[in-house]
């Protein structure tokens, strides 16, 4: 009990104050929500999943199915009106010169906005000027925009029909994982680095190479994080950060708290297979 209540009072506050050199990036993110925020949201429609249930089965992620008919119009014009919002914003000018770059790219291409948003679910090529950046803010607007789609498919969706390496609403890898109950029934859940959506996969595995083989597993515990190690295959080098408990999971798989992890693993060689939204 004393563990949960240690985790369930972690704060973001406390966690910079042990993590200063994230600072720089919670302000990054802060300022991004706020300008977010001054956007109208307009909401996915939410199709009728009855009709989608046989690509599910079958393992065409939710925003790829052509049976579930998402309308994305709405989203493109949030992803441009965020960059808009930005270039007045009060940040680094190297950010807000990049910024009018993208919007005035989006304005002035054909169907830029629409060929953003596959190029965000890796369905067609595009060559935006700042693809890290607008990999960021794409998702930003994006992930928002299908909140209450994705609340209505989480509730709709058995967890048993979909124990796969890539997440069931948009395709990404995973760049998290959690463990979550007890011994000997934990679960373990991955985590998308882009909508944030989690979904079940089996307890041993890698979710890359897809090796089954629990002897080919490794963890690697970080000293000073209680709840945060790296897991790794011994076979394909890939690795999944690995919130180890329940509590606080808006901060730790939120990806950017932990970005640490990602150099602590890039230095012992091993691989992330995941994108980041964080390569600005």
């Amino acid at each position: 009990m004393d563990r949960d209540r240690n985790i369930d009072s972690m704060t973001q506050d406390v966690w910079l104050d042990r993590h200063p050199y994230l600072q720089r990036v919670a302000d990054f993110q802060a300022q991004v929500s706020a300008a977010a925020a001054d956007i109208s949201i307009a909401s996915a429609h939410t199709p009728n999943f009855d009709n989608y249930i046989g690509d599910y089965k079958a393992g065409i992620p939710l925003l790829r199915s052509a049976q579930a008919a998402i309308d994305f119009e709405p989203a493109e014009a949030m992803i441009v009106s965020l960059l808009e919002n930005l270039t007045s914003q009060h940040l680094p000018e190297n950010f807000v010169g990049e910024c009018r770059v993208l919007h005035t790219q989006l304005r002035s291409e054909l169907n830029a906005p629409s060929r953003v948003v596959a190029w965000l679910l890796d369905r067609e090529g595009f060559e935006p000027a700042h693809p890290g950046l607008l990999r960021y803010l794409g998702w930003t607007a994006l992930t928002r925009f299908l909140s209450p789609l994705a609340d209505g498919f989480g509730s709709w969706r058995e967890e048993e029909h979909w124990l796969r390496e890539y997440c069931p609403i948009c395709g990404s890898p995973p760049a998290m994982a959690q463990l979550v109950g007890r011994d000997p029934g934990r679960l373990r859940l991955l985590s998308c680095g882009s909508c944030s959506t989690r979904w079940r996969y089996r307890r041993i595995g890698c979710p890359f190479c897809e090796s089954a083989d629990g002897h080919r597993l490794s963890a690697l515990a970080i000293e000073g994080e209680k709840y945060l190690r790296i897991d790794y295959c011994q076979s394909c080098r890939a690795y999944l950060k690995t919130y180890n408990g329940e509590g606080s999971e808006p901060l730790f798989l939120a990806d950017w708290t932990s970005l640490h992890l990602d150099i602590i693993a890039r230095d012992r060689g091993l691989k992330r297979l995941a994108a980041s939204l964080f390569e600005l």
